[in-house]
Order: C-alpha cells, then sequence, then structure tokens
C-alpha cells in the first residue's frame, strides 16, 4: 500500500470498519499459503456454514410442509371444534345449530351420529367407522365430496330415513373386495332394543361411491351413511353423538371455546381439535423442536472452522501485525481487521446457504421430479407416505432466526483470535525476524 493509504490508516484519524481497514483484512482473507494466508481452510469453512444453513432451512421447511399437509387433511376431514353433553338431546337443538352457524368466523355446523360397526364384503369382514351426516353436510365436507375415485354421491340420502346408499373409503372397499354397486352389509352391536337389552343389528347397504383423503386412517376406516339412517341403525332415535363444528381459522379454535359454550348452553361441553389430538401434535411438536436444536448444533459447529483459521492467520502474520502496530494502530484497529477476515467468511457462507436452501424449497417439487427420472425410482411412495410429493412451506420468520444464529456464531467464533491478534507484543513478535 501507498505510504499516503498507510498514514490515513495509522494516524488515528481513520473511522472504525473505514475503508483501510477493510482492505487490510480483504487482503489477509485472499493471500495464498505461500504468502503466509489460508484461503482453503476458509473454504472449508465457508462451505461448511454454507451447507449447515442450507440443509437446517430445508429440513425446517420441509416438516412444516408435512404438518401443514397433515393438519389441512385432518382438520379438513373432521372438525375443529366439538360441542357434546345435553344440548345433543335438547328439542330446541336445530336452534342452537343455528345460532352456532351464525357466530363469526364459523363455517359449517354438522350433527353426526359416529359408532363402530363390523364390514362384511365378499368373503372379508374388518372393522370399521360409521359416521352419519346430512347430504348437505357431506357435500360441504370437500375432502370427501371432491375426492370421490369410483362411483358418484347420487342417491345418497335419497329414499325412507335417507335410503340405503353409502359411501365407503377406498383402502376399505379394496380389503373388502367391493366397489360402486355392490351390496355391503355392516353389523351394529348396539343397533337392536329388544326387552332382554341391546343385540346385533346386521342390515345390508348399496356403496354408491368409494372415497379418499389422501390417508390411510381414513381412507381404511370411515363409511359415510345418512343422519337420518344411522340414527335408526344405531338407535339413536333423534338424538346425535355430537355438533361438529369447522372455522375459518382453526388456530383461533381454543380462543372460540368460550362463545361457543355461552351460545350452545350450559349443559353443553365443547372441545377443540388440539385436546383431540394432543399426544399426536404434540409429539410432532417436540419432534420439530428436536430437531431444530441439532440441526443448530451443527450450524455452531461448522462457524467453529473458523477459529482454526483465523488461529493460523494470526500466527502467520504475526510480523505484520507488529509492523502495523509500531507504525500506530491501535489495538481496535488490529481486532477489527481480522474480525472482518474471519465474520465475511461467516456472512457469505450464510447469505449462501439461505440463497440455496430457500431455492430448494421453492423448486423441490421439480428437483424431486428430476431425482426420479435420472434414478429411475419413486423417492416419495405416495402409497407409504400418503402424499404425492414432498411437501415444503418455508416459515421466514423462522428463516430470520436460523440466519442470526447462522451471523451469531460467525461472530462469536470470530472474536477470540481476534481479540489475541489485537493483544500481541509487537517488540516479541520482531525479536526473532
Amino acid at each position: 500500500m501507498s505510504a499516503q493509504s498507510a498514514n490515513g490508516g495509522l494516524n488515528g484519524r481513520a473511522p472504525p470498519f473505514g475503508q483501510w481497514e477493510r482492505s487490510v483484512a480483504a487482503r489477509y482473507l485472499r493471500a495464498k499459503r505461500s504468502q503466509g494466508g489460508v484461503a482453503l481452510i476458509s473454504v472449508i469453512s465457508f462451505i461448511g456454514i454454507m451447507l449447515a444453513v442450507a440443509v437446517l432451512i430445508i429440513v425446517m421447511s420441509v416438516m412444516n410442509g408435512f404438518r401443514a399437509e397433515l393438519l389441512g387433511r385432518i382438520l379438513g376431514f373432521s372438525g375443529h371444534l366439538y360441542v357434546t353433553g345435553g344440548v345433543l338431546t335438547d328439542p330446541n337443538r336445530d336452534a342452537v345449530v343455528k345460532r352456532l352457524s351464525d357466530l363469526p368466523g364459523v363455517i359449517q355446523v354438522t350433527p353426526v351420529v359416529e359408532a363402530q360397526a363390523m364390514a362384511l364384503g365378499a368373503g372379508q369382514i374388518s372393522g370399521a367407522i360409521v359416521r352419519g351426516v346430512t347430504p348437505a353436510d357431506l357435500k360441504a365436507t370437500r375432502i370427501v365430496s371432491g375426492n370421490i375415485t369410483r362411483g358418484t354421491m347420487a342417491g345418497f340420502g335419497e329414499g325412507e330415513y335417507g335410503g340405503d346408499m353409502i359411501l365407503v373409503g377406498d383402502r376399505l372397499a379394496q380389503t373388502l373386495g367391493l366397489g360402486p354397486g355392490d351390496e355391503l352389509s355392516l353389523v351394529s352391536p348396539t343397533g337392536g332394543a329388544t326387552a332382554f337389552g341391546a343385540t346385533p343389528l346386521r342390515k345390508t347397504y348399496t356403496i354408491a361411491g368409494t372415497f379418499t383423503v389422501g390417508m390411510s386412517e381414513y381412507d381404511q376406516a370411515f363409511i359415510y351413511m345418512p343422519l337420518d339412517q344411522a340414527q335408526l341403525f344405531f338407535g339413536r332415535e333423534s338424538g346425535v353423538d355430537y355438533l361438529e363444528m369447522k372455522i375459518a381459522d382453526p388456530d383461533k379454535a381454543s380462543a372460540m371455546k368460550g362463545e361457543v359454550a355461552r351460545v350452545a348452553g350450559a349443559s353443553a361441553l365443547v372441545t377443540d381439535w388440539t385436546e383431540k389430538n394432543a399426544a399426536y401434535w404434540g409429539a410432532l411438536k417436540v419432534e420439530r423442536n428436536v430437531m431444530r436444536l441439532i440441526l443448530m448444533m451443527l450450524v455452531a459447529i461448522a462457524a467453529m472452522n473458523i477459529i482454526s483459521g483465523l488461529v493460523m492467520l494470526v500466527k502467520n502474520k504475526g510480523r505484520d501485525i507488529a509492523i502495523l502496530r509500531t507504525m500506530g494502530a491501535g489495538q481496535g484497529s488490529i481486532l477489527r481487521i481480522f474480525f472482518m477476515a474471519g465474520a465475511s467468511v461467516g456472512v457469505l457462507g450464510t447469505l449462501a446457504g439461505l440463497a440455496i436452501g430457500s431455492l430448494f424449497c421453492i423448486y423441490i417439487g421439480e428437483i424431486q421430479q428430476f431425482v426420479e427420472w435420472v434414478t429411475g425410482a419413486q423417492v416419495f411412495n405416495s402409497d407409504v407416505y400418503f402424499l404425492t410429493r414432498i411437501p415444503a412451506k418455508i416459515d421466514w420468520r423462522e428463516v430470520g432466526i436460523i440466519t442470526f444464529w447462522a451471523l451469531a456464531m460467525s461472530f462469536l467464533a470470530t472474536l477470540p483470535p481476534a481479540w489475541r491478534a489485537s493483544r500481541l507484543d509487537p517488540v516479541e513478535a520482531l525479536r526473532y525476524e
């Protein structure tokens, strides 16, 4: 560097992180091994941080995508709020249903009869869950009515007591060896009431169609029956088992419980979907938090590589540090020079990882198709995972936390060797030169 630039940088008037300090830090970072540089270690540190950040973003986005897909299917099939208790047998139940439907944010209120039964097919037998709803409510449940795989909904709910047409989960129908137009016998353990108590009741129904919601738990177990027919078959008379409510924002279900309970009456008991699936969602949350913690530790480990590179740089540049100090450079300038030399690796690695991770999640569908085309194998089997593609949902707030964590780890890893460089004694450094 010229004498003028040297004097400008060492006479004490240069601002912190100014042009002179940045130029010296960049020169040290780019120095070749023969010049005492550590370019190779810097590249390794850069790649390590980049990959760690990218993997953390990708894994958390895929986990968010899985949660969103599963949540959408589960809450699309089941309700968000459930009302049970004395209101179910109240003569004014329809009026209560109307008042609940008029609440802000409520999309649908469905009276439901739900009970277990034994399904008998062509030489096969299987347990099933029969859900009785009105034809209008079934049509409004788009995840079912919009995913009829075989047959149609024609005839569902038509005839005396709702008729004998039913909808069957596609996997259950395949297990029983049945299809649309075939007859299926159901056995209710508590359908018939006699002087000696409840006796099993058997009745044959006709399959109008089959449905699939993309989750084997539902496709393998559920049968939809008209509400009037379910009340007759299971001996409910005019009663139902619960009122199922769907709202615009499922995350507000807990907050709405109080208002729903007030409208439903003192005899009503209100629960929400988080309580019904508490164990499942709790396990999913714990798994997500643990995975985030593990991957954040990997980011921290990758950032630690900066320490080794910067320690070697300080050792190799001991003579240069001593000369700069004797020319008037303060300890703060030396600390900032080596801090920028190390931190720049972390910043560039973090930004590169952020770009790679985000682009990977955005184009994950195309990447999946390319891998399957190259390998000729299905890398994401829908029969196993219930989804046709790998889901990825980028949570930009979480991406911001990941970016902040990676930068913080990089800066912290840079401070110890930079502080050591600033404390180097010029006399000792030049003693044996």
